[in-house]
């Protein structure tokens, strides 16, 4: 019925009288005069709107294409009819018609539907954070109490279960916080977050071709005995950078009984041959029992993985690029390190005795995820089983 509606109005357009333009194109006088009074509508829509100034993309349904659903609902059509009509999905008008009849119980008027899908277009829209103060003001306050994200989401839905005003997703908050829309949060909350970074760092989602000329075992390839924790001998280990770059210290920790080692690089720098020497200066200290596998990053201190391999007889499992968390212990531990390493200090500095010490430190430190034993208590308990 477009073809149809549309000479019709043109007729009307140039004067033929209502009764004579419906007998010509073959409809009812009553359908002429529908038609009319939507022209009319429309034209004012169109005009407080300002519809015939924007330009939207062909993917939004036209008010022509609204027009046709409301026709062919009248004459008790399907959705799946009027999408196939249409050359739309059927999705397409399910949704349509679900979210922009008349909530009154009026039934799918196309106009007031073009009304109200141009009133929801407009973008930015503002964010929850923006237009709720309340809620706000909580998340503010939680922020600067040192809570990450994820444990401010978590905090208000335990202590306000019944009020949805006042849940929040943590992606909303780390939005709030580094897009930074009006209304948002203080962009200096964003100091109180662990990292304390000014702008948020999107994980790349391309493939590399492999670091080395030596084939990698991926971490994907390691035994399921590490990945459950379950045998004790599994370590991942990374370097902690000092100031400019330029000196580094080791680190390895144990997975089953989070037991942490220290490596000593000195003034030697990182080089691929010096990490290589100072690791198996390290893992020559422990029984073989204890030197299942180790677990690194794609950094180019570990260019001589293989060489370590075969000097040590410990296989060396590599992270996905851009995967920390596929480190979690290690990753933890580098951040209990910075209280005694702080970042932007030279690191070349501290003896291999000073090393030992805080290692040992840390290992007299009683862990929740241990059930509050320590990790020495947990590797003498290994060392007592196996010996």
């Amino acid at each position: 019925m477009v073809v149809e509606r549309a000479v019709y109005l043109q007729l009307v357009e140039r004067g033929v009288r209502t009764g004579e333009a419906c007998r010509l194109v073959g409809v009812a006088e009553r359908t002429g005069w529908r038609w009319r009074r939507e022209a009319v509508a429309a034209a004012a829509a169109a005009s407080a709107a300002g519809w015939p100034s924007r330009v939207v993309s062909a993917r939004y349904l036209s008010l022509d294409e609204r027009v046709v659903i409301g026709d062919r609902l009248r004459a008790g059509a399907s959705p799946a009819a009027i999408a196939a009509e249409l050359g739309r999905p059927r999705s397409t008008i399910s949704r349509e018609i679900a979210r922009n009849q008349d909530p009154s119980g009026g039934g799918y008027q196309p106009f007031a539907a073009q009304q109200r899908a141009e009133a929801r277009r407009p973008r930015p829209k503002l964010r929850k954070l923006a237009t709720a103060p309340v809620l706000r003001d909580l998340v503010q306050d939680l922020l600067q109490d040192r809570l990450s994200p994820q444990q401010v989401a978590a905090r208000l839905r335990h202590q306000h279960p019944d009020r949805q005003e006042l849940h929040v997703s943590h992606e909303t908050i780390y939005q709030a916080l580094y897009v930074q829309g009006r209304g948002a949060l203080r962009r200096e909350l964003a100091t109180a977050l662990r990292t304390g970074r000014a702008v948020r760092r999107p994980r790349s989602t391309t493939t590399r071709p492999p670091r080395f000329t030596a084939p990698m075992l991926m971490i994907s390839d390691r035994p399921a005995e590490a990945d459950d924790r379950a045998v004790p001998g599994h370590w991942e280990g990374d370097l902690i950078i000092g100031k400019d770059g330029q000196s580094a210290i080791g680190t390895l920790v144990e997975r089953a009984t989070r037991y942490v080692l220290l490596v000593h690089l000195g003034t030697r720098g990182r080089s691929a041959e010096v990490v290589r020497d100072a690791l198996l200066d390290t893992v020559a200290t422990l029984p073989q029992h204890l030197k299942r596998s180790l677990t690194w990053d794609q950094g180019a201190e570990m260019a001589l993985h293989h060489q370590f391999t075969l000097a040590a007889d410990m296989p060396v499992y590599f992270c996905d690029p851009h995967s920390p968390w596929q480190r979690g212990s290690n990753e933890n531990t580098n951040g209990l390190l910075r209280q005694y390493f702080p970042k932007g200090t030279d690191l070349a500095g501290h003896s291999r005795e000073h090393l030992t010490a805080v290692a040992a430190q840390l290992n007299r430190r009683p862990r929740q995820t241990l059930g509050w034993d320590t990790p020495a208590e947990r590797l003498t308990k290994v060392l007592t089983v196996t010996s």
